[in-house]
């Protein structure tokens, strides 16, 4: 009776079945990581840039308003 069963041809098709189902799911799942990880960094880069950008624009405010200053105060 289970030498016969182990023949099966619906046996056979369901474990092929359940192992590519856990293949692809396990496929997938690596995949969404090293994407998460990926847009991860791509964030952190993106805000160092932002960061270097407002630093920029804050120092050229700072120019401008000390320019301003000392023409106010020369008049």
């Amino acid at each position: 009776m289970a030498a016969s069963a182990l023949r099966s041809p619906i046996l056979f098709i369901g474990l092929a079945n359940l192992f590519a189902i856990s293949g692809s799911t396990y496929m997938l799942r690596s995949h969404h990581i090293y994407n998460l990880e990926e847009h991860e960094a791509r964030m952190d880069e993106l805000e160092g840039t932002l960061r270097g950008h407002i630093g920029l624009i804050e120092g050229a405010l700072d120019r401008l308003e000390g320019n301003k200053a000392k023409s106010v105060k020369e008049k």
